[in-house]
C-alpha cells in the first residue's frame, strides 16, 4: 500500500475557529478511515505577536516542527508551508488571501469567503493565473452527511425537491454578549448574521437545490426576495429572512415530458437570528435545523445547520394511504470522531495531490453565486460595509 499523500498547513489566525482546524488537522486520520492523505501544521501566525502564536501551538498541542510568527507577512515566506488556512474575521479574507496567493501559496479561506461577489472573482482570477489552488472552507459541504443526502437527491429517491428551509440562528442577549464592538456586530469587520450564521442556511439551499444538479443544468435563483432587521447599536444584520426561487426543481421533469409543462422550479427559504435560536433548550427539541421536501417524501436535518449529527427520511403515503399504518421513516446517524472539520482538509490534500486548483465539491462557480445573493439580500435590506473591506484594491491596511 502506498503511503499517504502529505500536506504541510499554515494557520493564519489564532482564534476559535483555529483552534477547532488545527486541532481536527492533528488527528489519526484512521479515526474516521481515512489512508490516503494526512496532514502536518507547519507555521502559524497571529498578528498581535510572536508570543500568541507561540501560545496557540502549545494550546492545541501541535507536534514539533511548527513555527511561529508574528506576521502573516513572514508566514507566507516559509517553504515548509503548501498550503494556508485563513480564519480571520470576513472584512479581512480578501487581503490575507491575495497575500497568500501572490506569495506562490494555496489556500483554503474561511467562508463567508470575501464581503462581497467582485471580491471572490478577483480571487479566483488571481488563483488561476498562478495556477494555485483555492476553496472557500464550507466546512459542511464535505461531511459525510451532506454527500449521502446530496446523493440521495440525486439519485431521484426525494422524487422532485420542490423546497428547502434551513435556519441557523442563536438566541443571544445580543446587547449583553455583544454590545456595540463584537465582531459578530461590527460592520468595520463585515458583521451581522448573514455572514457569519446565514451563509450555513445558504449553504443548504444550495447543496440541495443547486449542487444536486448536474453542472449543466445549474443556474442561479431567478428571484431573491429578503427581509433585514438592522441591529440598533451598530447597523449590522441581526435578522435575515431570504425566499429564493431556483428555476430547476432536483429530480423535476424537463421540458417537453410528461404534461409538455416547463421544468418546475423550487423555493429556498433561508433563515438566520441572533435572538431567537433554532435550537432554544440545546437538547434538539425543536427539530429539524433544515427540512429538505420533494414529492417522495421529507428529509429532515437534526443538530446545527453547520455540524449535522443525523438525517431522517419520511416517505410520503399514497392518497388514500395518509394516515393510515405506521409512518414510513428511516433514520441515519452520523458519528463526527472530533468537529469535523478535517473532512474538508482532506478534499484540499487529494485536490493538491491530483494536481486540481478548484474542487468539484465547493467550486468556485457556486461560491461566486452565493456571494452575489449575499450582495443582492444586503442591497434589499440597505446593509453597507464601510468601502475599505469592500474594496479590490491590493494591497490595503485594514
Amino acid at each position: 500500500m502506498s503511503s499517504p499523500y502529505t500536506v504541510r498547513w499554515g494557520i493564519i489566525a489564532t482564534g476559535l475557529i483555529a483552534d477547532l482546524f488545527v486541532k481536527d488537522l492533528i488527528l489519526d486520520p484512521s479515526t474516521r478511515d481515512v489512508s490516503d492523505v494526512k496532514h502536518e501544521v507547519r507555521a502559524v501566525a497571529s498578528s498581535s505577536s510572536v508570543d500568541r502564536a507561540k501560545e496557540f501551538i502549545q494550546d492545541c498541542k501541535v507536534p514539533e516542527g511548527c513555527a511561529a510568527y508574528g506576521s502573516y507577512e513572514e508566514l507566507v515566506k516559509d517553504k515548509s508551508v503548501d498550503i494556508i488556512y485563513i480564519a480571520t474575521p470576513h472584512s479581512h479574507h480578501y487581503q490575507n488571501t491575495m497575500l497568500c496567493l501572490d506569495a506562490g501559496k494555496h489556500v483554503l479561506c474561511e467562508k463567508a469567503f470575501t464581503t462581497n461577489a467582485a471580491q471572490a472573482k478577483r480571487l479566483i482570477e488571481t488563483a488561476k493565473a498562478k495556477n494555485l489552488f483555492l476553496m472557500e472552507a464550507v466546512w459542511t459541504r464535505f461531511f459525510p452527511l451532506s454527500l449521502h443526502v446530496r446523493k440521495f437527491i440525486e439519485d431521484g429517491n426525494l422524487g422532485a425537491v420542490h423546497r428547502v428551509i434551513a435556519d441557523n440562528s442563536f438566541g443571544d442577549n445580543v446587547e449583553e454578549k455583544y454590545g456595540t464592538s463584537h465582531r459578530m456586530i461590527n460592520m468595520d469587520l463585515a458583521g451581522g448574521c448573514l455572514l457569519d450564521l446565514g451563509i450555513y442556511s445558504l449553504t443548504w439551499l444550495f447543496q440541495t437545490l443547486y449542487h444536486a444538479l448536474p453542472p449543466q443544468s445549474r443556474q442561479p435563483p431567478s428571484k431573491i426576495a429578503s427581509a433585514i432587521t438592522p441591529y440598533h447599536a451598530t447597523g449590522a444584520d441581526e435578522m435575515t429572512s431570504i425566499i429564493l426561487t431556483f428555476p430547476s426543481a432536483p429530480g423535476s421533469a424537463p421540458a417537453g415530458t410528461h404534461d409538455g409543462s416547463a421544468t418546475h422550479p423550487a423555493h429556498g427559504i433561508a433563515l438566520t437570528n441572533l435572538r431567537v435560536a433554532t435550537d432554544p433548550d440545546g437538547h434538539n427539541t425543536a427539530r429539524p435545523s433544515i427540512r429538505i421536501q420533494g414529492t417522495n417524501g421529507e428529509i429532515q436535518i437534526d443538530g446545527p445547520a453547520f455540524r449535522p449529527r443525523s438525517w431522517r427520511v419520511i416517505y410520503a403515503k399514497a392518497e388514500g394511504e395518509k394516515g393510515k399504518g405506521k409512518p414510513m421513516v428511516e433514520i441515519h446517524d452520523c458519528e463526527i470522531p472530533g468537529q469535523g472539520m478535517f473532512w474538508e482538509a482532506d478534499e484540499c490534500a487529494r485536490c493538491l495531490r491530483d494536481g486540481k486548483i478548484e474542487s468539484e465539491g465547493m467550486g468556485w462557480e457556486e461560491s461566486v453565486v452565493i456571494m452575489e445573493v449575499m450582495d443582492e439580500v444586503r442591497r434589499q435590506g440597505g446593509i453597507k460595509y464601510p468601502e475599505t473591506i469592500e474594496s479590490l484594491d491590493y494591497p490595503l491596511k485594514l
